[in-house]
């Protein structure tokens, strides 16, 4: 395989990993609906730590550097709040 060949399967990883990332944003957006719904806050400091428990357990299962991969998954929720925060009228995201 050429080097070519292999960026162009990362590129592919790439797309497939932000097509994932849209995806969970738009269940941010049903989640922030439902919350809303059932009077919940957006943050919830328990499932954020099961989250981060989760990836980080998984992660050194597949033998890839855990505290890096609980550090994107972090950013991840971020992400997800902000996106609920927006749903609600809250922020500034497009």
């Amino acid at each position: 395989m050429t080097l070519e060949a292999l960026r162009d399967e990362i590129a592919s990883l790439d797309r497939r990993i932000i097509d994932l990332i849209a995806e969970r944003q738009r269940l941010a957006a049903r989640m922030a609906e439902f919350k809303h719904h059932e009077g919940l806050p957006v943050t919830d400091p328990h499932q954020r730590e099961a989250v981060l428990s989760r990836a980080f357990d998984y992660a050194a299962e597949k033998n890839i550097d855990p505290a890096e991969t609980r550090g994107i998954f972090a950013l991840l929720i971020q992400m997800s709040e902000e996106r609920q925060h927006e749903f609600l009228g809250e922020g500034n995201l497009p």
